[in-house]
C-alpha cells in the first residue's frame, strides 16, 4: 500500500466497524458507532500535528509542557453522510471549524454535482479533514478535494471508514499529495458502484432513510 493511504489497523476499530457492516444494527447504534470511528481515526490523521511548550505548575511543580502549536485546522464532510463523522472529530479537535460540502451523483453520468459550500472564510490557512464515510468510485471525494484547492488549501487529508481500492487509485492518481485515512480497504465495487463488502449506503444508514 501507498505511503500516502494509512490504514488504521486497531482493535477496537476492526471490532466497531463489523457491527457497522452488520445489517441488522439499529440506526441509534450505527449512528454512534459512526462517530466512534470518527474519533478514533482523528487521533491517527492527526498524529503530525506541531507541538510546542508551555508552562504550567503541576500540584507538585512547575514543568514545560507539550501544547499544540494553534495550527488551525478544519474538518469539512460531504453532505449528507460525512456529517455522521464530524461529531467524533470535533470531540477530539473541539477548537475546529466545520465547512460544508453538498454533492450528489448524477444518476446517468455518475460525476458528482455540487449543489451546496459553505466554509469558514480563513479555511485557505488551514489544515483541511475532508469526511465521508465510503471512498467507493473516488468521484465525490476527487471533486471535494478539487473545491478545496481551489480555496487556496495546502495541507488536505482525506478520512472514509472503508475505502475500494478503485476509489483509492482515483485519488492518488488526481490529487497524489492527499493523505487517505480509512478503516479498512475492502475488495472492490459491484455494479452499482457499491463497496463489496462494504456496508450499505452509509448516509441511510445514519440518518435512517432506507
Amino acid at each position: 500500500m501507498n505511503e500516502k493511504v494509512h490504514v488504521v489497523n486497531h482493535p477496537l476499530l476492526s471490532h466497531k466497524l463489523t457491527i457497522l457492516r452488520d445489517k441488522n444494527t439499529s440506526t441509534k447504534d450505527f449512528r454512534e458507532i459512526v462517530s466512534e470511528i470518527g474519533m478514533l481515526l482523528t487521533y491517527e490523521a492527526t498524529r503530525d500535528l506541531p507541538l510546542t511548550t508551555k508552562e504550567i505548575e503541576t500540584p507538585i511543580c512547575k514543568m514545560e509542557a507539550p501544547t499544540l502549536k494553534g495550527k488551525k485546522f478544519a474538518v469539512v464532510p460531504i453532505l449528507r453522510a460525512g456529517l455522521g463523522l464530524v461529531d467524533g472529530v470535533l470531540r477530539m479537535v473541539p477548537a475546529a471549524r466545520v465547512g460544508h460540502l453538498g454533492m450528489y451523483r448524477n444518476e446517468e453520468t455518475m460525476e458528482p454535482v455540487q449543489y451546496f459550500c459553505k466554509m469558514p472564510r480563513d479555511v485557505a490557512e488551514r489544515d483541511v479533514l475532508i469526511v465521508d464515510p465510503m471512498l467507493a468510485t473516488g468521484g465525490s471525494a476527487s471533486a471535494a478535494i478539487e473545491i478545496m484547492k481551489g480555496y487556496g488549501c495546502q495541507n488536505i487529508k482525506l478520512m472514509v471508514l472503508v475505502a475500494a481500492p478503485k476509489g483509492i487509485e482515483v485519488i492518488q492518481s488526481s490529487h497524489p499529495d492527499v493523505d487517505i485515512y480509512c478503516g479498512a480497504v475492502d475488495e472492490g465495487l459491484n455494479e452499482n458502484s457499491y463497496i463489496v463488502p462494504g456496508l450499505g449506503d452509509a448516509g441511510d444508514r445514519i440518518f435512517g432513510t432506507k
